[in-house]
């Protein structure tokens, strides 16, 4: 009678999954990042500047080179989501923060939705962030 599995394959087998394993358990989950505002108020008008920073929540560090995909600007909190407006992205100033200019045309609290990949995840980082405009 033979031997279906000698201890050579076995062993093979075994080491494969393992590493096979430890690549999948290196990767993070895109559910670990979060973009977060660096300021929570703005005043209403003409091309303010938001910035946010797009952080690792398992590690606290920001997360550069993230291509954003998605921007939205809406006064959906105050229950005026068709009140859109325009967002234009603009060069950070500090790796891992990430800026926008926009138009509030009125004061309220508006919502941005932003949408991100992050290099080597897959998957898309997406929040949404409310920001106050004040006279």
């Amino acid at each position: 009678m033979k031997k279906l599995y000698s201890p050579r394959v076995l062993r093979a087998a075994f080491v494969t999954l393992a590493v096979a394993g430890s690549i999948t358990a290196a990767r993070a989950d895109i559910k670990n990042y979060e973009f977060q505002l660096v300021g929570q108020t703005i005043h209403a008008g003409p091309d303010q500047t938001i910035t946010v920073r797009l952080v690792n929540k398992t590690t606290g560090k920001a997360v550069p080179d993230a291509v954003i995909i998605a921007t939205r600007l809406d006064m959906a909190p105050e229950g005026m989501q068709e009140m859109a407006t325009k967002v234009v992205a603009v060069p950070g100033a500090e790796a891992g923060t990430y800026k926008f200019k926009a138009t509030f045309g009125m004061a309220g609290r508006w919502q941005l939705s932003l949408g991100a990949k992050v290099q080597g995840e897959t998957g898309t980082v997406e929040n949404k962030l409310v920001i106050t405009a004040q006279k």
